[in-house]
């Protein structure tokens, strides 16, 4: 009971009558052109005109219902007004996916067409409900309002099985009238609860949409995770090479001023970098249009190698066949392959000479960074233990879980581990196709 108290007195109770008595009103323009068969047809019996012009605005009212924008609308207002959780309607697709896109299937477009229907059969209920639940309260209101000590004159009798009751005046009009406007908020709670239950069953997503949207929100899981990856290597990177540079650059500020402006030359050209990486990451994030995606692929080796050298750090390259050839994505995984192995190497390393090594052939492309462990027993560093230069690097632990999973999607091949008593070696093999 006391549920029910608290139904009839909640304001969302009474917006989604309103919502319902909008709709009835709504419909009335429809009533109109309705009526033209019936003006056209007078010699017709009573009855059979009051079906005809039922049948045509019921027909008027389903069109309405097929249009998209009738959907949208009508989910929006049942969202904010009936306080039920619907998505936004999405688009199913009817024909193949592209390659790489989530597995179509086979049934949603047939899915898609037989629930078309699903919309224009809600606003007729929609519709029903609004007038039956309007003219309904709308008496009962009228009812208890006038009648408590006799307004306007208003008597009420009743007759059920050959009973009748009068009510003319005194303590039963009053009881009579509050009932009447209790039975009037009962019948809005009776409107709003019918709509609440019909919306999510005839407005809400259908087998083939929620497929779409499992398929959507797997693309934007996947692009997400995608982006973390390349925040993770671009800005671990510079941060890992501008700490070194910064140091050098105070070590040899006095010594050597012109090796110093260099050292902060390249800090300043590697921030500009990540900033650039950054701020795309931080717009695709934040659903806003941001300009063409910055990327680095193994023609930016050069300046890979430069920024490397900027911090003192002795690496020795092996570049072996025409990396050119190797385009796309493909070439801009493996520059992010060797820019997080350099990282780490750098991060983690003992110090000693980094060995990089590059071969593009027709039958897969190898990469390799091979770099001296350090004494220290971390984990997860990705690179053996240690701390290089003396200086301590903190580890996220996802430099070599995100590696790995790069190359799973890519269908190469990922070792990384020690490689004798002394270093550490990070392998990667990728299938390649030739560009022509």
């Amino acid at each position: 009971m006391i549920k029910g108290i608290r139904l009839l007195l909640r304001r969302s109770t009474y917006a989604g009558a309103l919502f319902a008595y909008g709709a009835a009103l709504a419909s009335l323009p429809l009533l109109s052109f309705a009526l033209l068969p019936v003006l056209a047809w007078r010699s017709a019996p009573e009855g059979v005109q009051v079906v005809v012009v039922l049948l045509v605005w019921g027909a008027l009212i389903g069109l309405v219902g097929l249009a998209r924008t009738t959907r949208r609308v009508l989910t929006a207002s049942a969202r904010r007004l009936l306080r039920v959780s619907l998505p936004e309607p999405v688009a199913v697709r009817t024909s193949t996916n592209p390659p790489g896109g989530p597995v179509p299937s086979m049934s949603a477009p047939a899915a898609s067409r037989a629930d078309r229907w699903r919309t224009p059969l809600w606003l007729l209920l929609h519709v029903a409900v609004g007038w039956t639940g309007a003219l309904t309260s709308g008496l009962l209101l009228f009812v208890g309002l006038t009648l408590p000590g006799g307004w306007l004159d208003a008597e009420l009798g009743l007759s059920l099985f050959g009973r009748s009751v009068r009510v003319e005046g005194g303590w039963q009009s009053w009881a009579v009238g509050l009932g009447c406007l209790v039975l009037a908020a009962a019948v809005c709670v009776l409107v709003t609860n019918a709509l609440r239950w019909s919306a999510p069953r005839l407005l809400g997503p259908s087998a083939a949409e929620r497929l779409a949207l499992a398929a959507e929100r797997e693309l934007r899981l996947a692009e997400r995770n995608r982006l973390a990856h390349e925040l993770h290597d671009s800005i671990g990177h510079t941060l890992t090479t501008t700490t070194i540079q910064a140091a050098v650059a105070g070590e040899v500020l006095s010594a050597d001023p012109v090796a110093a402006r260099a050292a902060l030359r390249s800090i300043e050209e590697s921030a500009r970098a990540a900033l650039e990486d950054l701020d795309y990451v931080l717009g695709v994030l934040r659903e806003r249009d941001t300009e063409t995606a910055p990327t680095r692929t193994l023609a930016d080796l050069p300046e890979l190698r430069d920024r490397v050298r900027h911090t003192g750090t002795a690496v020795e390259w092996q570049l072996t066949g025409d990396l050119t050839r190797v385009q796309g994505t493909l070439s801009r995984a493996a520059y992010r392959i060797l820019q997080e192995g350099l990282t780490n190497a750098m991060r983690h390393g003992a110090g000693g000479p980094i060995e990089v090594r590059v071969t593009a052939a027709p039958e897969g492309l190898e990469l390799g960074v091979v770099n001296t462990m350090g004494t220290g027993t971390g984990e997860g560093t990705g690179a053996g233990s240690g701390h290089g230069r003396g200086r301590a690097f903190p580890s996220s632990g996802h430099g070599l879980p995100g590696l790995a999973e790069r190359v799973r999607l890519l269908h190469g091949e990922f070792d990384a581990g020690p490689d004798g008593p002394r270093h550490w070696r990070l392998a990667v093999r990728l299938p390649v196709r030739w560009s022509p």
